[in-house]
């Protein structure tokens, strides 16, 4: 097995399988791989209480600590570690007046929905720099946060049944469209429960940590590989979030989705399934290759 110098994954349905599940089991994995040096790169769409309860650094040494690094809520936070304590490595937060536009933008295209479909949906404001539009209301993922098996063909049934054209696709333009009658430039991503529309996307974050860690670091792209369990195609031209790790700075990197969802991935993405004990055993294998 290739080892890499840099590994970059996401926590809901990669790391561990939902947040109420311990991280004893993925830390076990990590620890020998920060101590040896290996840069570990959290990259999700959540924030850092959310992540192990906002006690992921507990698991490990000082020293370990150097090499982890988090890039969460959709590009707005980036963190590594000193003295064992997360501090802010760089963050992308709106003035609040920006942030009231994101909140319209959403607000409205809410408003629409039930004026013109008769779709209900819930927001939720409470994100540092993007709002999550709930697009199926009556469906409770409960503790398991990412896209499940069948959610796609669910939200756009949904969407056939209102009379919206264009599935999630169009659905997602029409969000850019009332974000730019709102006078602002958001980016509209979705794992077919949510609609998520902001400024920013784990793009953000992913190319974040390529110019501030990998390159002081002489770390060559080649050399990394991320992992995710939602690269999966949602509709026609629009990836699952995971996707987002897929940039023009990263594309010289390998990717792996460990979903045992079946269907069109991008093409630089490479199936294993397996869930999250793939990404387990292959950090286990990384330490026992070296």
């Amino acid at each position: 097995m290739k080892t890499y110098k840099a590994i970059f994954f996401d926590w809901d349905g990669t790391a561990v399988r939902s947040r109420k599940e311990p991280a004893d089991k993925v830390a076990a994995c990590m620890k020998p791989l920060l101590e040896k040096g290996v840069k570990l790169i959290i990259i999700s769409g959540t924030t850092y209480d959310k992540i192990a309860e906002g006690r992921l650094h507990g698991y490990f040494t000082e020293k370990e600590l150097d090499n982890l690094y988090l890039g969460l809520a959709r590009g707005a936070h980036n963190y590594s570690f000193k003295d064992g304590q997360p501090v802010l490595h760089g963050e992308f937060l709106p003035k609040t007046e920006e942030k009231l536009r994101v909140h319209d933008c959403v607000f409205r295209l809410h408003q629409h929905l039930l004026r013109e479909y008769g779709l209900e949906s819930d927001i939720v404001f409470t994100r540092p720099n993007y709002c999550k539009l709930d697009l199926m209301v009556e469906h409770d993922r409960s503790d398991s946060l990412f896209l499940q098996e069948g959610e796609t063909e669910m939200v756009q049934k949904i969407l056939r049944g209102h009379g919206i054209a264009g599935g999630l696709a169009g659905l997602m333009a029409m969000a850019e469209q009332i974000g730019r009658e709102t006078g602002i430039a958001v980016k509209a991503t979705t794992d077919a429960k949510y609609l998520e529309i902001g400024l920013t996307t784990k793009s953000d974050n992913v190319d974040y940590f390529a110019d501030q860690v990998l390159v002081p670091e002489n770390i060559k792209m080649s050399e990394c590989c991320f992992w995710g369990d939602e690269f999966i195609y949602l509709d026609e031209g629009i990836p699952g979030s995971d996707a987002y790790m897929i940039t023009e700075k990263t594309k010289g990197a390998e990717f792996y989705d460990v979903s045992d969802i079946e269907g069109k991935r991008p093409k630089e993405v490479d199936h294993t399934g397996g869930e999250t004990e793939k990404f387990h055993l292959f950090l286990k294998k990384q330490f026992s290759e070296r």
